[in-house]
């Protein structure tokens, strides 16, 4: 079972993002500018967003196996048609239907393993698909990267496509069922429709709690805001590191996602922080970590701008797994799983806009005033921290196993 999850992340992830480091061959082939041709990722990521507490309602019904089996499966056959788009319009079209697909992994994965396993194993089950989502999204980005220059970027996601297509053969084989959903025994007793509407309810009141608390809600802050800087930085990251000065080809442009690396280690580090700290300093002195690691990248000197994407990228996943980890011990008991949807759905929201936004003002206005414009949204999101959440919040509060779940939905 471990490893058939960590073969979902894999694939998911690397599906989700192969085309990022194609980008400047996507605009060159479709005539595109920078954040014309970023929507290839964003279209993706709002989809998923958008579909993801959908998907996590249908799985109660049919099962969480069914869910993650389809997910996997639709997203790989997307991964195949992408190469095959007679047009940029349709190969959008494609990537948004992906991106529902996909949503059906980080959506379901950690209800599932819970539900299989309770609370014996769940740690290691969960680092395991951590490392899967991680690695994924890395192999994806690197697979493209060193694969557009001989093959073109069709023959880049087409490689990603068929990593996908190995994973998800072993999540399909190696899964096992899971609880069994209510669809399966709704007509044999006719009280489920009253759990129904009892769920329902539930749900509903799950919601408002959800967005009751001002610290829940600086949390959904910050992963908008600091995912969207983020992959705003990434998106246009291959046109920085392929033209004038660096003039790098993309196969070593791609290399600059192995600062993806350095999130194992922040994760980590993040964790001490808190203890050490408190969430509030430590969040906060994260996110301006974060742009203190975008502005290196304004030099010219091409060790600077990779020192930069190193610390910007550890700074950012320390950020996201404190916000992360807030939100869940933060939650109040009836809108865990809300909590959780809302902070997903804000972080797949900030990747979507920020990122079309970002590679946009980079193609009209150029690197300097990208990295100011993330600056003020990670700017806004400390300031969002240490002004609305109270001093009171102390480091006793820290659950360290919800500082492990903020890596669930990791890029």
């Amino acid at each position: 079972m471990t490893i058939a999850v960590a073969a979902a992340g894999i694939s998911s992830f690397a599906l989700l993002y192969a085309p990022q480091p194609v980008l400047p061959q996507l605009a060159e082939q479709y005539h595109l500018d920078p954040g014309g041709a970023s929507l290839a990722v964003s279209v993706a990521t709002g989809a998923l967003a958008i579909a993801v507490l959908p998907i996590a309602a249908l799985s109660e019904v049919v099962g969480r196996r069914p869910v993650i089996i389809a997910s996997v499966v639709a997203s790989v056959v997307f991964g195949f048609l992408l190469p095959l788009a007679p047009s940029y319009p349709a190969l959008l079209v494609l990537r948004a239907l992906q991106g529902v697909a996909i949503a059906g992994f980080p959506g379901v994965a950690a209800a599932y393993l819970a539900e299989r396993l309770g609370k014996a194993g769940l740690a290691a089950a969960v680092g395991a698909m951590i490392a899967g989502n991680t690695v994924g999204g890395m192999v994806g980005r690197l697979a493209a990267g060193f694969t557009a220059g001989p093959f073109g970027y069709q023959g880049a996601l087409l490689v990603v496509a068929v990593i996908g297509l190995v994973c998800t053969v072993v999540t399909v084989l190696a899964l096992p069922p899971g609880e069994q959903g209510t669809f399966a025994t709704t007509f044999a007793d006719r009280r489920r429709s009253e759990r129904f509407r009892d769920q329902g309810k539930a749900v509903l009141a799950g919601l408002g709690a959800a967005v009751r608390k001002p610290v829940l809600l600086v949390q959904y802050a910050v992963a908008l805001l600091a995912m969207g800087s983020f992959v705003a930085l990434y998106n246009a990251a291959g046109f920085r590191l392929t033209g004038e000065p660096l003039n790098l080809s993309p196969a070593i442009a791609s290399l600059v996602f192995l600062a993806y690396a350095i999130g194992s280690v922040s994760s980590a580090t993040a964790g001490k922080l808190v203890g050490r700290f408190g969430r509030r300093r430590a969040l906060a002195g994260a996110l301006l970590l974060t742009i203190a690691g975008a502005a290196l990248t304004l030099s010219d000197s091409l060790p600077m701008v990779v020192a930069g994407f190193v610390v910007l990228t550890g700074a950012f996943f320390a950020a996201h797994a404190v916000a992360n980890g807030w939100a869940a011990a933060e939650a109040p008991e009836n809108a865990r799983g809300q909590v959780g949807g809302l902070y997903t759905l804000s972080y797949y929201l900030g990747s979507s806009i920020g990122g079309a936004v970002g590679a946009s003002v980079y193609g009209h206005a150029g690197w300097t005033w990208l990295i100011v414009l993330t600056a003020a949204w990670l700017a806004l999101a400390a300031v969002a921290v240490v002004a609305v959440v109270p001093k009171s919040v102390k480091a006793s509060l820290r659950d360290p196993e919800s500082l492990k779940e903020a890596f669930t939905e990791r890029v």
